[in-house]
């Protein structure tokens, strides 16, 4: 049977958007996953390490699943469910997790950890990046610009140059040089993403706050209606995710 509107609307506006897992949307949207598998790659990276702080942690399930963590591992992120959802994951595994605004400075000492990462950090500060890793220490981290930019503008309209450029592999690069970090691997990958219903972009939208900053049901309800009915009409919502991994050294 189909769902009405009302019907996905209710059910994606109640549910639950703590942490950073996505099962929910199992069915309900796919998104393509870049060819080079961070976690994997971070789980490779904890295992020749004896020291981690992984930034912007989210609900810790990154890290979690990423393997075993070394002696000292610590974590933080800004909103309070997150706090209090890794806080439960990464305790027992023997990380401490620190409720941080996401602005410098980081609550960490100079050359504290010999590897840094941050599965999707919404803004980095190259400098603290530059500073928390130990000499020879390593900045491990996936993001993209414009990333899903075909749902944001169906919401906010068309959006500047500076906007879409937000994240650039180009820029990163050149900020983490000017922050006295070499870049030694840097990867790039364009991928498709389907929302298959409304209620799946309802609850990126709550859960992925930053793609429409201060997004609401009862402010956006008309847009919401138009797309389920384009949805219905003509098949899933396409849009595409730009990903790119970079990792980066201190001298030692």
């Amino acid at each position: 049977m189909t769902r009405t509107f009302d019907h996905l609307v209710a059910e994606a506006e109640t549910v639950s958007v703590d942490g950073w897992d996505f099962s929910w949307l199992d069915g309900r949207a796919t998104e393509q996953r870049p060819s080079w598998g961070y976690q994997r790659m971070l789980g490779e990276r904890l295992a020749r390490v004896r020291s981690v702080l992984d930034v912007q942690t989210g609900g810790g399930e990154v890290l979690a699943g990423a393997g075993p963590l070394p002696p000292l591992a610590a974590a933080t992120e800004s909103w309070p469910p997150n706090v209090d959802r890794a806080t439960r994951l990464l305790h027992p595994l023997g990380a401490v997790v620190v409720a941080d605004p996401d602005e410098p400075p980081l609550p960490f000492g100079d050359g504290a950890f010999e590897l840094v990462c941050s599965r999707h950090p919404v803004t980095v500060w190259w400098d603290e990046i530059a500073r928390v890793p130990a000499p020879g220490g390593t900045y491990f981290s996936q993001v993209g610009p414009a990333s899903v930019f075909e749902l944001v503008e169906f919401f906010l309209g068309p959006q500047p140059e500076e906007v879409r450029r937000r994240r650039h592999p180009d820029d990163a690069v050149a900020a983490a040089s000017k922050a006295g970090l070499e870049v030694v691997d840097l990867r790039s990958e364009r991928l498709r993403t389907e929302f298959h219903d409304i209620g799946a972009v309802i609850y990126f939208l709550r859960k992925v706050v930053w793609m429409v900053p201060g997004f609401t049901v009862g402010h956006y309800r008309e847009r919401l209606l138009e797309l389920h009915e384009r949805i219905e009409r003509e098949g899933p919502f396409v849009a595409h995710t730009s990903r790119f991994l970079v990792e980066a050294r201190k001298a030692g």
